[in-house]
């Protein structure tokens, strides 16, 4: 397997940290919507000639509050960048964000990330092929381009549209209309086995579709001796305890048993107690929904997870930067076959 980890957010450090992690032997590199834009770094890593040309994925852009057509802009233009080698990535987030944190609207969103996505692809097919636009949704209307405003086929091809997704509606709607599927990293093997996969399925019989590319995600707590993966267990245990507060991720707990873990990690998010929230999550939890180990061991566990669905994994490890023996470890293992 193929090993992506997340390209940290800040521009002005990217291009560095981008050579480190390509030295270390990974494969791509991703960016999250945090507190900074998710597109600069992946420009600046990019356009850097210090970076090797490599594949590189928004994991998410949240897509709601953009127009399609400036993500097709923005897509097309780092597509050039890295040279054929970019995958824009769509999220949809939750209400309270789009409403609260981006002053947009909030509706229906499964139907909103459907439209974007066919929008965002009619666009750039449009430019590759010289079609005229004549997108109409219920959502978004594209019919205007003139020749000023259209940058001709891209000489690399047009890039993959993914969307990230977590439950069954959404799931469905990426294996109808988008060209991969991201599996938003909290999850565990029996969620993604028993209700990402059947829904995949579903989605590709409706859609008369043979397959979708998948891009598994995973929360990592990895470490080269026992205190070392303790110290990274506890970045695992605050990003989960944060995931497990939000109800869009309580179907993940329901089906091991821990749905009302949710309800009071909630609780504590809103009196902003993160020392009590990281302590309801047990190694067990831990386990179940991330993975932990040395290099090696969280190499085999992810294999084990994804290897028969998937020829790539996204590796996230919060709170912790790793040496380059570490990540190199862990990429070169991913690459053996599974036993």
């Amino acid at each position: 397997m193929k090993l992506d980890v997340q390209l940290d957010g800040r521009p002005d450090e990217a291009a560095q940290r981008a050579r480190a992690l390509l030295d270390a032997g990974v494969d791509g590199l991703f960016t999250f919507e945090g507190p900074h834009d998710v597109f600069l770094p992946l420009i600046v890593a990019a356009g850097s000639s210090d970076v090797p040309s490599t594949d590189l994925m928004t994991n998410v852009a949240i897509a709601i509050p953009r127009s399609p057509m400036n993500l097709a802009n923005m897509a097309y233009d780092l597509q050039l960048l890295s040279k054929g080698r970019f995958r824009l990535g769509l999220g949809s987030q939750i209400r309270p964000h789009i409403e609260k944190r981006y002053g947009s609207t909030w509706s229906r969103p499964a139907a909103r990330m459907r439209e974007i996505v066919l929008a965002v692809k009619a666009i750039l097919n449009s430019w590759q092929d010289g079609t005229p636009l004549d997108f109409r949704g219920e959502f978004t209307r594209h019919t205007l381009m003139p020749p000023t405003f259209v940058p001709g086929p891209n000489p690399y091809g047009v890039p993959p549209v993914l969307l990230g997704a977590l439950g069954p509606v959404m799931t469905r709607t990426a294996a109808e209309v988008a060209d991969g599927l991201l599996v938003m990293p909290f999850h565990s093997h029996r969620h993604f086995r028993e209700r990402t996969l059947p829904a995949v399925a579903e989605g590709l019989k409706n859609a008369g579709r043979d397959r979708i590319d998948i891009y598994p995600q995973a929360i990592v707590a990895m470490g080269e001796n026992p205190e070392e993966i303790e110290a990274a267990a506890i970045g695992v245990k605050a990003l989960l305890a944060f995931y497990g507060s939000t109800p869009a991720y309580k179907p993940v707990l329901d089906i091991e048993g821990w749905g009302d873990l949710q309800p009071e990690l909630n609780t504590l998010s809103k009196t902003g107690d993160i020392t009590k929230m990281i302590a309801l999550i047990d190694d067990t939890i831990l386990k179940t929904l991330a993975v932990k180990g040395t290099p090696t061991e969280c190499a085999t566990e992810l294999k084990t997870r994804f290897a028969d669905v998937a020829d790539r994994v996204c590796a996230y490890f919060p709170g912790t930067t790793h040496p380059k023996k570490t990540i190199m470890t862990l990429a070169a293992e991913l690459k053996t076959r599974p036993a």
